[in-house]
């Protein structure tokens, strides 16, 4: 079988990580497998359309390095690649369904299914549209073709619906899910869903499926909340007499408390992001807020799915080769947001230094710190191993290009004895006269003074580092010496001697 999977969201607003999932074990299975990977845009509800969103789709694809192999940027032959240039391609199959007999051509008006909706209520019951009242409605079922025309002639609105099931035909519909094995419906309860809506616009269920049987998509795969509408789009591919694919709904990401389907408002009460990239000023995303995408495609990959083994940190490239439906789970993977920035700390520490020094250089710029003599490349081997998320490390590396003008009074007082003074003068003195500015070098030279003077290292180390840092934090204390230089070692320790003072 040749492997073709699409990815299909609607341009509605920004991509929620729920539909990055989808869209990755997609990519994942057809990389797995030669296969191709297809992103159309399924924009044919025109009243929820967001300007910039398809845009936004395609930069967040782009951003995690799982590409479509076929797109509206990147046609193929099965295009167009969005639903409402396809307009003319559904109409067409809807007439097909009608002239079949396994649709129909529906003039009630909304106030009239209103009214039927209420009677039903008032018995305790749901009205449905379907076998049990269809010829009694006005429709092409019920109505002579001599009024059906004049009706079309009088050009009065109509829907078209699918004939979802004839009594006295088999109710029991049989299907099978390659991650929920088989699924029966009792076909007999499903309504007569709409298919071509009043102003000509199809429905998802008929574009959906016209469009995966063109594209050839062989593998369905996409959110369990499309779950319920398998088994009408297993009867149109029936009805049309189109080989089905095969259909594969993943389960949904959940919230921290493991209750529900994940949302903005979790992210927003949790103080984490639930969408991939900033979509406006109040809505940051995974990019702003420090994560790196393959530490992103790492967590939401294990989150409904596990490779066995032990390992838990994987490449894109790695992901690729595991993949396999058998072990995605059935239940609901839970998001946890410290679990996620785990991840991502683990990425931030092997990831190649020269992303987190490019990082480096753009704050400086932003900054306005210019012809610095601190080398960002040995700030960054310092500082790489400290961080959680990649907006840490301003937080870690200032301290090298900006010397403290504030400190840590608790920790000053803490340590600041009657002969810090004197030690920190004669620190002075001493890496005045180093012969260079290597780790080695000052560790030696400081901790030959020390020893030969009865002085714990304590004494010395902890005012210096607060003379350096501000605080108690940061690497090691000579790493931060040999890297700002004597120079600025020397003033720094002399503004806190004044600051004391």
């Amino acid at each position: 079988m040749s492997i073709r999977v699409r990815f299909a969201p609607s341009p509605t607003g920004p991509l929620h990580i729920g539909g990055v999932r989808t869209a990755l074990y997609n990519y994942l299975f057809a990389k797995k497998h030669g296969g191709v990977f297809v992103l159309r845009v399924e924009d044919t509800d025109q009243s929820r359309y967001v300007d910039g969103a398809e845009a936004y789709i395609s930069e967040t694809l782009d951003w995690l390095g799982i590409n479509p192999d076929e797109s509206p940027s990147n046609p193929g032959a099965a295009g167009p690649y969005r639903q409402s240039q396809r307009k003319d391609i559904y109409l067409k199959h809807a007439q097909l369904l009608v002239k079949s007999g396994n649709a129909y051509l529906a003039f009630d008006t909304a106030a009239e299914l209103e009214n039927l909706r209420e009677v039903a209520a008032q018995k305790g019951e749901r009205f449905i549209y379907n076998w049990k009242n269809r010829n009694e409605l006005k429709n092409s079922l019920s109505l002579s073709v001599g009024e059906v025309n004049a009706l079309i002639e009088n050009k009065t609105p109509y829907v078209i619906r699918f004939k979802s099931y004839a009594k006295g035909t088999d109710r029991s519909l049989s299907m099978v899910d390659k991650i929920r094995g088989d699924v029966v419906v009792d076909a007999s309860l499903l309504d007569d869903k709409i298919l071509v809506k009043q102003d000509g616009m199809p429905t998802y269920h008929l574009a959906n499926v016209v469009d995966d049987h063109l594209m050839d998509i062989s593998h369905v795969i996409r959110g369990e909340e499309w779950l319920p509408s398998m088994a009408l789009h297993v009867l149109l591919y029936n009805a049309f007499g189109w080989k089905t694919p095969v259909f594969a709904h993943v389960p949904l990401i959940l919230k921290p408390t493991g209750k529900g389907k994940l949302s903005k408002r979790d992210g927003d009460k949790f103080g984490f992001p639930v969408f991939p990239l900033e979509w406006d000023k109040e809505t940051p995303g995974f990019k702003e807020a420090g994560y790196l995408p393959e530490a992103l495609v790492n967590y939401l990959a294990l989150l409904g799915w596990n490779p066995g083994g032990e390992e838990e940190l994987f490449s894109l490239k790695e992901l690729e080769a595991l993949f396999s439906f058998e072990s995605i789970t059935k239940a609901g993977g839970r998001f946890d947001p410290e679990r996620c920035k785990w991840f991502n700390q683990q990425h931030l520490h092997k990831t190649n230094s020269s992303l987190i020094e490019t990082s480096l250089n753009q704050l400086l710029q932003q900054k306005g710190i210019a012809n610095t003599s601190v080398s960002t490349t040995k700030v960054v081997g310092l500082v790489q191993g400290r961080l959680t998320l990649l907006t840490d490390l301003w937080g870690e590396a200032h301290f090298f290009y900006v010397a403290p003008v504030d400190y840590d009074e608790k920790a000053l007082g803490k340590q600041w004895k009657e002969e810090t003074p004197g030690i920190l003068s004669e620190v002075i003195k001493i890496i005045e006269n180093a012969p260079d500015e290597e780790v080695e070098t000052l560790s030696n030279a400081i901790t030959l003074w020390a020893k030969e003077n009865k002085i714990k290292l304590g004494m010395v180390m902890a005012p210096l580092r607060i003379a350096l840092v501000g605080s108690l934090r940061g690497p090691d204390v000579f790493d931060i010496c040999s890297a700002i230089g004597i120079n600025n070692c020397v003033e720094r320790i002399n503004a806190l001697l004044k600051h004391v003072s």
